[in-house]
């Protein structure tokens, strides 16, 4: 046997590949980014547990059987502070940053995103005071049309028992139009000043 022979086979031979060792050093891998991961996450929902903190005393004042505001962290992945149903704050890809962000039918606004605690709880505050109007606005609007339509249904008959008139049929419906629009328009003002907010309130 030459030098050359003896070397090529010391070469081949010096180390043995096990599948069960690859095996092993993946799993190892994959629990370490798995804790990296946890971490991360536990990172982000502590943040805005602190978020949600700051917000205490504004969750508190709203009415306590309005259902429609959540205002708690969920444990998601990534989490989120739920403000309602189509509004949350979560934190940006440099976990140092809040995004507050309204999912609408023309996709997802980012309404405000700054690293600031308390220039993100005033964003938020804000957001609720704004959808807190609207809401009384638009329950306002939805009863003035029920309060309308009950008259016009007491009155569908004169106290004679004899038909309304075309012009008395014409002011009830000129009433419950104007009613109408004005329903329609306090809806148009909230999409406007949801808008407006978006615009002027995120960062260039």
């Amino acid at each position: 046997m030459t030098g050359g022979e003896a070397g090529d086979n010391k070469i081949g031979e010096g180390k043995v590949r096990r599948l069960s060792d690859a095996v092993r050093r993946m799993r190892i891998a994959e629990s370490e980014r798995a804790d990296a991961y946890a971490d991360l996450h536990e990172g982000d929902r502590a943040r805005l547990s602190l978020l949600a903190e700051e917000l205490q005393g504004v969750f508190s004042e709203l009415p306590a059987d309005d259902a429609y505001f959540i205002c708690e962290v969920a444990g998601s992945t990534p989490p989120r502070l739920w403000i309602d149903p189509t509004t949350h704050v979560v934190m940006a890809r440099d976990r140092r940053s809040y995004r507050l962000l309204k999912d609408t039918r023309l996709g997802r606004l980012t309404l405000h995103e700054s690293a600031d605690l308390d220039a993100t709880a005033d964003a938020v505050t804000d957001y609720i005071a704004e959808r807190v109007v609207e809401r009384e606005r638009s329950l306002e609007s939805e009863a003035l049309v029920e309060k309308l339509r009950t008259a016009a249904l007491d009155r569908k008959e004169a106290p004679s028992g004899e038909p309304v008139s075309r012009e008395q049929g014409s002011d009830r419906g000129s009433a419950f139009v104007w009613a109408l629009i004005i329903f329609l328009a306090g809806f148009a003002v909230g999409a406007l000043g949801l808008v407006a907010y978006a615009w002027f309130m995120v960062p260039g």
